[in-house]
């Protein structure tokens, strides 16, 4: 079985002033999440499309879906957790409480707030994670990457060559995903990002899958200016 998490379960609040988290911002004639839902709901190969969403926006979410997607019975929504790996964590539990899975069921996990994710690179992460078991979506640095520990001064300027860019989706095997995190000790939970880094703490093998710049995340205001261009752009190929 292969599922998709939605992970809407931020507030946005590098976005400004805006009245609600980003994710529920419009982008052209439509929020941004309705715009990810529907890069997910076109993949056949999916049980189950699980949006995760702050409790506040519970009902606000579900009457988006149900405006925009209403005939597509396999988008559920359910209550996001305080970190971005608490809502994963919610996403495998609703998995485990409601399928009979097994250790070569994978979970998609990716940013309600990147609707410009590809069908070639859904695909391609159920490709890897079929086949290797955990698989980061990633772009190559094009800037020169600068460490600081301290914020003030240059700890150490990795290679370049080196470096990726991470996006998402990333995407595991759930039974594995969901074993790492409950071998988490408390400081290594301190220090997460994304559910990559659990498989990397813990020594796990985690394969490359090719982005694509366009792939952005919104975060600031600015990012949704360049997501309507690249929306606007998109409707006169």
């Amino acid at each position: 079985m292969i599922f998709a998490a939605i992970l809407a379960g931020g507030i946005g609040s590098r976005m400004g002033n805006a009245d609600m988290p980003k994710q529920f911002l419009m982008l052209g004639e439509k929020p941004v999440l309705i715009h990810t839902i529907e890069k997910f709901a076109i993949i056949d190969e999916l049980e189950k499309i699980i949006v995760l969403t702050p409790k506040s926006f519970l009902k606000h979410t579900k009457d988006l879906i149900y405006k925009y997607l209403k005939d597509n019975d396999k988008i559920v929504v359910i209550e996001g957790g305080a970190t971005r790996n608490d809502t994963i964590l919610n996403s495998i539990n609703y998995i485990k409480e409601n399928f009979e899975i097994d250790d070569d069921s994978i979970i998609l996990t990716h940013d309600a707030v990147r609707p410009f994710v590809t069908y070639k690179i859904i695909q391609d992460n159920i490709l890897a994670a079929k086949e290797f078991g955990a698989c980061d979506t990633l772009i190559p640095a094009t800037d020169t990457i600068v460490k600081s520990k301290d914020g003030i001064a240059i700890s150490s300027i990795p290679i370049r060559s080196e470096c990726y860019q991470g996006q998402t989706p990333q995407s595991f095997k759930i039974n594995k995903l969901y074993s790492l995190i409950n071998k988490l000790s408390d400081e290594e939970k301190a220090i997460l990002t994304d559910a990559a880094k659990i498989f990397v703490l813990k020594d796990e093998k985690v394969v490359l899958v090719d982005g694509e710049a366009t792939n952005i995340k919104i975060t600031y205001p600015y990012d949704l200016k360049l997501a309507n261009t690249i929306l606007e752009g998109s409707k006169n190929d």
